[in-house]
């Protein structure tokens, strides 16, 4: 694994959170430096930071709002 892709992985916690629980990524990184674009979009699937993500988890949040101002009329 190269230095400076060792570097990015610690410094994001996340990243390196996500690398020790799930461990097989260790020998696809090994491998070819490559695959560092399809870990990070597993990563982003596994905690949900996809901008899709985040535009529906605000639109959950103000349906529940709506929701609880109608239920107070």
């Amino acid at each position: 694994m190269d230095l400076s892709l060792q570097q990015n992985l610690d410094k994001d916690k996340k990243m390196a959170l996500y690398l020790k629980r799930n461990s097989y990524w260790y020998k696809d990184l090994n491998r070819n430096s490559d695959n560092y674009k399809k870990f990070v979009s597993a990563m982003r699937d596994k905690y949900h930071l996809k901008m899709t993500d985040k535009i529906s988890d605000a639109i959950d949040n103000i349906d529940l709002i709506t929701g609880i101002l109608d239920s107070l009329k």
